[in-house]
């Protein structure tokens, strides 16, 4: 008798320490940590970059929908002589993240030559595979005037999925040198740092071109007038 006394009596022991605690979170609401215990708010994550929550310019600031730089850093004015480019398709690397409509090649002319005999000049775009998905019309006029950062059209739009693209530049003609100049980023050389054909970011293919191949052989890139001088220009997509 005096063995089952002390069960039941246990028992209720522990029955009511139960109670207690269902009583004293009911007090704090529901936290059994005590009152007050829920009712401060979270601290806010903390920004990145050490608090500041500062982002570089996006092409998006601008209403552009990519570019090869921030046009802010592309203070540099490239030129080539004829003997040099013309008739090589020069080309610049752009990696898209997502998938665009691209109707505009945009490129910054710094300089024109008004004694200039400009003809069969072309911007265009190839993919990973060397095949071009388009090009504008020839160029010649809008090289000769207004020397802004300035939209080419593509002859036909197209979509572009994300991916390595190379905006192709063709010049043909005469012009003086250091006349028609265009904005780069002044990195001709260093700018195919860790790089290989077929994905130099900058480099050129061909010559006595008078219109942009169907298809180049991106395996041939070659840095040899990369590196007289022709520093890689800058572009921005529509």
């Amino acid at each position: 008798m005096r063995t089952r006394t002390t069960t039941v009596s246990a028992g209720l022991a522990a029955v009511l320490a139960a109670v207690l605690v269902l009583t004293g979170c009911t007090a704090s609401g529901g936290n059994p940590k005590g009152p007050g215990a829920g009712s401060a708010a979270a601290p806010a994550p903390a920004a990145p970059g050490g608090g500041s929550g500062y982002e570089g310019p996006r092409p998006q600031d601008q209403n552009l929908l990519a570019w090869t730089g921030d046009p802010n850093d592309a203070g540099h004015v490239t030129a080539q002589s004829a003997a040099g480019v013309a008739g090589r398709v020069t080309l610049v690397r752009i990696v898209l993240r997502e998938q665009i409509t691209w109707s505009n090649i945009w490129l910054g002319l710094a300089g024109i030559d008004p004694g200039a005999q400009l003809s069969q000049n072309y911007l265009g775009v190839y993919d990973a595979n060397g095949t071009l998905r388009a090009s504008t019309a020839d160029v010649s006029p809008q090289l000769m005037t207004d020397a802004i950062a300035k939209p080419f059209p593509l002859a036909k739009p197209f979509t572009a999925a994300p991916g390595t693209y190379f905006i192709a530049l063709l010049l043909n003609g005469t012009w003086a040198t250091n006349a028609l100049t265009l904005k780069s980023t002044g990195a001709g050389i260093s700018v195919n740092a860790g790089l290989t054909p077929p994905n130099l970011r900058y480099s050129t293919l061909l010559t006595g071109q008078t219109s942009l191949p169907a298809t180049v052989n991106l395996a041939e890139q070659s840095t040899s007038t990369i590196n007289t001088g022709w520093a890689s220009q800058w572009y921005a997509v529509s």
